[in-house]
């Protein structure tokens, strides 16, 4: 099933102005419908999925259906990306991980750094502002150019509520829907905040995330129940970026980073926890972040020759299924100066 967060722009000022308005997407991301009636937003049918799914899911395979003839369909809309907000447009809780140890390790090893030996088995995680979301094709600001602007193409997942100290065997059944993120970064702020000790906040500005959730129903075998195993495709003024395989050398899967995030605390219907950077070994596949690849140039020639993100640049981010159709639609930013 697919779901997305329509912008309700024709009501007065209330939750759906920051919330949206469900919609169920049909699997060619070509139609959708209106399911207020069943449950008015992402947030309240995740806090209430059991309850929700079967009648979404009915709704979601008449869509499909074109034989279908149920008069609910007779509401159904066309579809458009550039209508919806992200799925969650704000959310109680977004962690996002670094599961792809060998992005940390290529990084530190630029700048001559060492890599301590827990990061192979204890993930790095970090809290990240989830009060405001950038839509999947709203412009991204660009305050400085010196600040260094770049891009992080990720997977995200959304769970139901998490009780405390769930363990990593249990953690899969609480991952529900599936997006794809850009995770911006401001990787010159980076290094002094880090510095403090205290961790990310400047550096680290409003996520934006795919225009539709899917459940992992729709990745077929791609999802082994740990992993999704298929290329993450990203692209830079349509030239193509990077598209490294998000099953491949991950080391930490996602029931391990949902069992991770709970450890101390509950997790609240709605958290969103981020795979962190898709990176992989097999350096052909290109990159999913702009200082992957200054880093590779830094390693390999001495000298880095790609600029963070400029003014006016276009970023797409993407996910196909294994007949070349689009999964959660595309990220598809533009940079913008202010």
């Amino acid at each position: 099933m697919k779901l997305a967060s329509l912008y309700d722009s024709d009501t007065p000022y209330s939750q759906n102005k920051r919330d949206g308005q469900l919609v169920v997407v049909s699997r060619d991301l070509s139609t959708a419908i209106l399911v207020s009636d069943i449950v008015p937003t992402l947030q309240r049918a995740i806090e209430n999925w059991d309850a929700c799914l079967p009648e979404l899911t009915h709704v979601y395979d008449q869509l499909n259906n074109p034989a279908c003839k149920s008069d609910k369909l007779l509401n159904t809309i066309d579809f458009t990306q550039a209508s919806v907000m992200s799925p969650l447009p704000r959310a109680y809780q977004w962690a996002d991980g670094s599961a792809y140890v060998n992005h940390v390790e290529l990084v530190r090893k630029a700048r001559g750094a060492t890599m301590p030996e827990s990061f192979w088995y204890n993930p790095l995680m970090y809290q990240g502002g989830s009060d405001v979301f950038l839509g999947p094709t709203e412009d991204i600001p660009l305050i400085d150019v010196d600040w260094g602007l770049d891009l992080e193409a990720e997977i995200a997942i959304i769970t139901n509520d998490v009780p405390l100290g769930t363990q990593q065997e249990d953690a899969k059944s609480h991952i529900k829907l599936f997006m794809l993120v850009n995770d911006i970064s401001l990787r010159n702020l980076i290094p002094e905040e880090l510095a403090k000790g205290f961790g990310f906040f400047q550096s680290k500005p409003s996520s934006s995330f795919s225009p539709v959730a899917v459940t992992p129903d729709e990745f077929g075998s791609a999802w082994d129940g740990k992993k999704l195993h298929l290329p993450l495709v990203s692209y830079l003024n349509d030239n193509l970026f990077g598209e490294p395989n998000a099953g491949v050398d991950m080391t930490f899967d996602f029931p391990t980073l949902v069992a991770h995030a709970s450890k101390s605390r509950a997790l609240c219907a709605g958290t969103i926890i981020g795979s962190g950077t898709v990176s992989n070994y097999d350096r052909t596949k290109g990159s999913s972040c702009i200082a992957e690849k200054r880093m590779l140039e830094k390693i390999n020639g001495g000298e880095v020759n790609t600029p963070f993100l400029q003014d006016n640049d276009r970023i797409r981010i993407e996910m196909f299924d294994v007949e070349g159709l689009s999964i959660f639609g595309a990220i598809d930013q533009r940079v913008v100066a202010q």
